[in-house]
């Protein structure tokens, strides 16, 4: 999806890029505002005109309502957790219909593992026959099937339909399944509606002073190969380096414990979330005076995880912390005054303070915090532009929770004026992508860990099933992954169709589906895929246009690639009006965006040469055939001279040609040295006797 710039004046410009560490494939989209488009504090006071009210209690504080932190399975009910993380899971089936339910997802992870088309159907039976009851999870999950035409009739309208059914009755992972299928409709208003709930139910997981914590969505392929390096990063204990980090820690380095904490409190690098662990690393750093450890106590302390929750303590770590210049801290000091947790009584002049100290030593967090007391007026007079300001240098920092405050000013209009908000679809269309970009930070997204556990250990239809579910959430990293698994081991019983296995041409149209879904976020290479699909008939119907249109996707995203198939394009006249001109400029812009393209623009330029001076020649008929004839010589290449016997035949032959050659050319040389070196024996001459 590519989101148009907002037609305001360049006064205040924000960058928002994708809050996952993507490898340039998705693509920032550019937020413009001036301070006229902004409401001035007197003129949102009236209650009628602006749905937050000004009242300074710290109820309106708008981060954490309450401390108390839900754990993921009331976040995300109907969670596949209790299968793959059973130790970890409190949520135990307490229903016959629940039950049924996963007994029916255990069942269809385990078929897609195996790839037993029988015990898929199995699945799908106990799953449909739980959504009797009403069971809103097996719902979502019956949905699941129908939209990827799995053991069930591949259903578009059905997999909505059901999908509607189990958001109604609380399904978290519906809901965002719905708000994309809007989204793709450029249905913004229902869209956003849903977004704005998820992503207000992953900001109730984001710490204090901290950005939120965020399971890394890996991408397992770098265009057509394996990211090994990615991939080897994500192996968690069995990690090369991390046994040298963890070795470095026992040894006593507060560094590289601090590092261990961090991984096991966030789950990163492969490893799963461990608060125990975490606790037990930060508190050794700690003896070794290392800072950012005592912010995570801190955090920890405060939010009770792992540990006995105490305010009291949460405030001495931070203090610690902030005493170091670990000035994040103070956002967290901030909250716990706002709040009054741990300290006499609220002090809103105190957290100021403290948001300020983080916001002068240019922490996002703090920032933040300010735009929120002066959006609420807490503590403060409220001043709607100030906290746009603020919310605008957090945003641009990356903070998740500043673009959630901007999402729902774009949302309710809270601080814009009535001509901006009258926008309507282009208001919305940005309140929804901003949504879209913290809902995706909610627990549901644990599907990308569980995913690329099952890739690590080579499970490859268990990590298509769950990169499948996420691509149905809407996110692209994950419709790319499970598009480059059917691609590449699409030859295993891995891809389960209506009936049976898939065939190729259902296999095809599947992953054309994903990598299209893919190439709408911005991931230039499934756009340069898809254009190879229509171009070649690779799973669809050939078609030239619509392979252009592909093209011209991945070329306004800077792909070579793309810009040389157009240049081809016009060259023959393919789905493109034959233009010469046009052809060049082209083959030029491919060569001055990746260098490497040297070769093939330069044959290129040279095949426009010869079809403009020479054209109606038999050059040009023999340039036009080269296409036709290459693939020839490849399949003989490959059927005849590559085939077993045929090859060691040819090899020895070579090599015996390449000794006689050697031995030819060697004679030849010692020839031409006695020629040059001997001199011929006069008569008489005696020759002296041999040394004994």
């Amino acid at each position: 999806m590519r989101l148009s710039l907002l037609p305001l004046c360049l006064s205040l410009s924000l960058f928002f890029f994708s809050l996952l560490p993507l490898s340039g494939l998705a693509r920032p989209f550019v937020l413009v505002l001036t301070q006229e488009d902004l409401k001035d504090a007197s003129s949102s006071s009236s209650s009628d005109e602006d749905p937050i009210s000004s009242d300074s209690s710290s109820s309106d504080w708008d981060d954490f309502d309450s401390s108390e932190t839900k754990p993921d399975d009331e976040l995300d009910p109907g969670s596949w957790r209790p299968i793959f993380e059973p130790g970890d899971s409190d949520s135990k089936p307490k229903t016959e219909s629940e039950l049924l339910y996963y007994s029916g997802v255990s069942k269809m992870v385990s078929a897609a593992s195996s790839g037993e088309p029988r015990l898929m159907e199995e699945a799908a039976a106990e799953i449909e026959a739980a959504t009797g009851g009403g069971n809103a999870h097996a719902q979502s999950a019956l949905g699941f099937l129908y939209h990827m035409g799995m053991a069930r009739e591949r259903s578009k309208g059905k997999g909505f339909l059901y999908h509607w059914f189990a958001a109604d009755g609380g399904n978290a992972q519906s809901k965002m399944a719905l708000a994309y299928t809007y989204l793709r409709q450029d249905m913004h208003e229902k869209a956003v509606k849903l977004y704005a709930e998820l992503a207000e139910i992953a900001v109730n997981s984001f710490l204090i002073s901290k950005d939120s914590p965020v399971i890394e969505p890996v991408r397992i392929h770098n265009g057509a190969e394996e990211n090994k390096e990615a991939l080897r990063k994500s192996r968690g204990e069995d990690d090369e380096d991390f046994q040298i980090l963890e070795y470095q820690a026992q040894k006593g380095n507060a560094g590289a414990m601090y590092k261990i904490g961090l991984f096991y409190y966030f789950g990163l690098r492969g490893l799963r979330r461990d608060h125990p662990k975490a606790l037990s690393w930060f508190l050794r750093a700690v003896e070794k005076g290392e800072p950012r450890s005592m912010e995570l106590l801190g955090e920890i302390y405060a939010r009770g995880a792992g540990v006995e929750r105490n305010y009291t303590k949460a405030l001495e770590w931070l203090t610690l912390a902030s005493k170091q210049q670990l000035y994040s801290a103070y956002n967290g000091m901030g909250y716990l005054y706002v709040k009054g947790y741990g300290v006499e009584k609220k002090n809103y002049t105190k957290a100021k303070e403290y948001f300020e100290k983080a916001a002068d030593n240019e922490e996002p967090g703090g920032h933040y915090n300010l735009g929120v007391l002066y959006l609420k007026g807490i503590g403060v007079k409220r001043d709607v532009k100030l906290a746009c300001k603020y919310f605008i240098f957090a945003a641009n920092a990356g903070q998740p929770k500043a673009f959630y405050q901007l999402a729902k000013m774009f949302h309710t209009g809270v601080g814009l004026k009535k001509s901006l908000v009258m926008v309507g679809e282009c208001v919305f269309s940005k309140a929804t992508a901003l949504y879209k970009l913290v809902a995706e930070r909610g627990p549901w997204s644990s599907l990308s860990r569980w995913a690329l556990e099952s890739y690590l250990k080579g499970d490859a239809g268990k990590a298509f099933l769950l990169y499948s579910r996420m691509a149905e959430l809407g996110y692209e990293v994950a419709q790319s992954n499970a598009a480059w698994i059917l691609d590449k081991y699409g030859g295993r019983s891995m891809c389960i169709g209506e009936s049976g296995f898939c065939s190729d041409v259902e296999r095809h149209q599947r992953a054309h589906s994903l990598w299209w879904q893919a190439s709408e976020q911005g991931n230039e290479h499934a756009a340069l895929l898809i254009g190879d699909a229509y171009y070649y008939g690779r799973g669809t119907e050939r078609d030239y246009r619509r392979a252009a249109e592909a093209y011209m996707h991945a070329k306004s995203q800077s792909n070579a690639q793309a810009m040389f198939n157009l240049g081809y394009m016009h060259e023959h006249g393919q789905g493109l009006p034959y233009d010469l001109h046009l052809a060049k400029r082209y083959y030029d812009q491919a060569l001055e965006i990746d260098p490497a393209a040297k070769l093939p623009v330069t044959l290129a330029l040279t095949s426009l040469w010869i079809r403009k001076n020479y054209a109606d020649t038999f050059l040009v008929e023999l340039i036009d055939s080269l296409p036709q004839i290459y693939p020839k010589v490849d399949a003989w290449v490959e059927n005849v001279l590559l085939e077993e016997g045929n090859a060691t035949i040819l090899t020895l032959f070579v090599c015996l040609l390449t000794v006689l050659y050697l031995r030819e050319r060697q004679r030849r040389n010692a020839f031409a040295a006695a020629g040059e070196v001997a001199l011929p024996q006069q008569p008489g001459d005696r020759v002296a006797p041999l040394a004994n």
